[in-house]
């Protein structure tokens, strides 16, 4: 939407993006690591953070090298979250603890050695005994070798989400130059993927050079080449999107939209759910009642409208529309809170019917400064939970300086912006994690027999639809408890310039630039 030709109210966020513009302009194109312009057609990428660990693939910098098509795993995911082939062709389960992956054949790694069983096998090892092994693999105990052509994974105890844990961009599969001889020394990806774009840079916090791998053995790439410029400052992503400076911008604020084409902008549903967890083991909502006051107290859309600006999704549930086997298994409809929601009027089999808030009942809610719309909800929810009767004090403050204070049950509620679907993209680690009686991330300090046996169900069925079903049962149990109140599901705006195209759109973040990815030039 152009501000010149819009008669929509601009807000105060709005403004301060367009008068600071100028300035974040200057600042990307002085940043720039590639970013000429001159129609050599390479793409330039604009990403919102820069690594963390020098691009190490067993930490979080792992989804970079995935997102760029520079490193793979044995398996990918699909839209629906089903294991499909990558560097694995098909896989086998021999019985309940081992699994056999068929290694692709006439793969070369970026410095021209094969891609084998041996060296597979060799690199899920390494990640399995790494000092801090990829979270993928937290608490399972697996042993990897080769056989012929095959790799075989064999695990302490049954894991029917294993070819799911290989899909983790943590355990892409690198030369075996990458690896040091000791297990805590870095992994070095620069020159060492298998993907079809190759690492031949990096500078810091700055940016990344890759080039076309002319031996990719899915086809060579339509793009020669991709400038990464890390641009932690919002305002300059999209002034990079405004000023034709960047090519593709990763997670374009906003407070950024009234100030660019809306042709540009392409919205994708997040599997992260903005949740207010509710502390069921002291305080005011060890009361069911008064769990169920404040989730009818509480209105998702007008925190959207407000803060998000209209961009986010009011929640149904647990698990938002980038899960698109969820909504059609629920067994409700609506918003799970709120004057609209569906639980006021107990739809939500086993909800619990709102109490009157007796006077005098004061609560504090926790959350955390690293996510900036959390503070501006944080206003709106305390008016929204006063208006119903509750006395409210706030805290918020950095997550690293809260997070030990929250999972020691300091608040009566969080709120949290949380990832509902984790490197396996499967759901129910999530929930097990945060609401199973012993959950290592619960906020709520929830024990319930109804949600702890749901859960296990639904963790003890093979990936598919019976699972999915399991699932959403599981959720109903969750949400019948009313210890957490999802509140909104949110969205990232990806922005393509005119000319671009054949970027991938994926809620999961693994994929961005592929092979199809070209500009207009």
């Amino acid at each position: 939407m152009n501000p010149s030709t819009t008669t929509a109210p601009v807000t105060r966020r709005q403004v301060l993006a367009l008068l600071s513009a100028g300035a974040a302009t200057a600042t990307l194109v002085a940043c720039s690591s590639g970013g000429s312009g001159s129609g050599d057609g390479r793409i330039r990428l604009a990403m919102l953070q820069p690594p963390r660990s020098g691009l190490n693939p067993l930490s979080d910098d792992a989804f970079k090298l995935s997102r760029w098509s520079c490193a793979e795993t044995l398996i990918t995911l699909d839209a629906e979250g089903n294991a499909m082939e990558g560097l694995a062709t098909s896989w086998t389960q021999d019985d309940e603890t081992t699994w056999r992956f068929t290694i692709r054949e006439g793969v070369t790694f970026h410095d021209g050695t094969e891609l084998t069983a041996e060296q597979a096998a060799a690199a899920l090892s390494f990640a399995a005994a790494y000092s801090t092994p990829p979270r993928i693999l937290d608490g399972i105990e697996l042993s990897v070798t080769a056989q012929g052509q095959d790799v075989v994974v064999t695990t302490a105890s049954p894991d029917p989400l294993i070819p799911h844990r290989l899909s983790s961009p943590q355990l892409a599969i690198l030369a075996a130059a990458a690896y040091p001889d000791r297990a805590d020394g870095p992994v070095d990806p620069v020159g060492h993927g298998t993907g079809a774009f190759r690492l031949t840079s990096v500078e810091g916090t700055a940016g990344a050079t890759l080039e076309r791998y002319e031996d990719y053995w899915a086809g060579k790439a339509k793009a020669p080449g991709i400038d990464v410029t890390f641009v932690p400052d919002g305002t300059a992503r999209g002034a990079a999107l405004r000023t034709g400076t960047a090519d593709l911008v990763e997670a374009v604020p906003v407070s950024q939209v009234a100030t660019l084409d809306d042709a540009l902008l392409h919205e994708v549903p997040m599997p992260r759910t903005c949740t207010l967890y509710l502390n069921t083991s002291s305080g005011a909502f060890a009361d069911a009642g008064l769990r169920a006051a404040a989730r009818d107290a509480l209105d998702p859309e007008a925190l959207i409208s407000t803060v998000y600006e209209g961009h986010a999704d009011v929640a149904a549930g647990l698990l938002g529309p980038a899960l698109p086997w969820a909504p059609p298994l629920r067994s409700w409809d609506g918003a799970y809170a709120g004057a609209k929601g569906a639980a006021a009027q107990g739809s939500v089999p086993g909800a619990a019917k709102a109490g009157s808030v007796p006077a005098g009942t004061t609560i504090t809610v926790g959350s955390y400064t690293d996510r900036p719309e959390l503070e501006e909800i944080m206003v709106l929810l305390t008016q929204q939970l006063e208006a119903a009767g509750f006395t409210v004090s706030t805290d918020v403050r950095e997550y690293a300086q809260i997070e030990a204070d929250a999972l020691a049950g300091s608040f009566d509620a969080f709120l949290l912006s949380r990832a509902t679907v984790l490197d396996s993209g499967d759901p129910v680690a999530y929930m097990v994690s945060d609401f199973s009686s012993s959950g290592s991330f619960t906020l709520c300090f929830l024990k319930d027999t109804a949600v702890d046996e749901a859960l296990a169900r639904a963790g003890a069925l093979a990936p598919g639809q019976e699972r999915q079903k399991a699932t959403m049962a599981a959720e109903q149990a969750i949400l019948a408890t009313t210890a957490a109140i999802p509140l909104l599901h949110e969205r990232v705006i990806q922005g393509e310039a005119a000319g671009l195209s054949g970027a991938e759109r994926d809620p999961r973040e693994r994929a961005l630039v592929t092979v199809e990815t070209k500009t207009g030039q």
